[in-house]
């Protein structure tokens, strides 16, 4: 792997937000959950598909923080028009397990 400087990484937005809804994605080759995250006043609410049926279901979703990136350009998924990465790890059978702070953190908070 290539190394990168700390310039590029700050380019990387990720920011921690809170789970206002989520819903198993129709139409998808792979399950996928779709998921609306607040990021606070200065981003707002976004839309996210994330693959993380394995682990999760939508109702436990809700309520929860999740880390994601905020600066990719939007990615249509099936119908559903991604705006933002959320993040995860594979766990040993290469299923999702989500990036989330042991504490809570204000909505928007950014990763350094």
């Amino acid at each position: 792997m290539a190394e990168i400087t700390y310039d590029d990484f700050a380019r990387v937005d990720i920011r921690v937000g809170t789970v206002l809804e989520a819903a198993l994605l129709e139409g998808v080759r792979k399950p996928a959950i779709r998921l609306a995250i607040d990021f606070g006043p200065e981003i707002g609410v976004k839309k996210s598909s994330a693959q993380l049926t394995v682990h999760y279901a939508p109702q436990d979703l809700v309520g929860r923080q999740v880390a994601a990136v905020v600066n990719f350009p939007p990615r249509q998924i099936g119908k559903f028009m991604s705006q933002v990465l959320t993040l995860g790890f594979p766990d040993g059978d290469g299923s999702v397990v989500l990036v989330v702070p042991d504490k809570a953190i204000p909505n928007g908070g950014k990763l350094f």
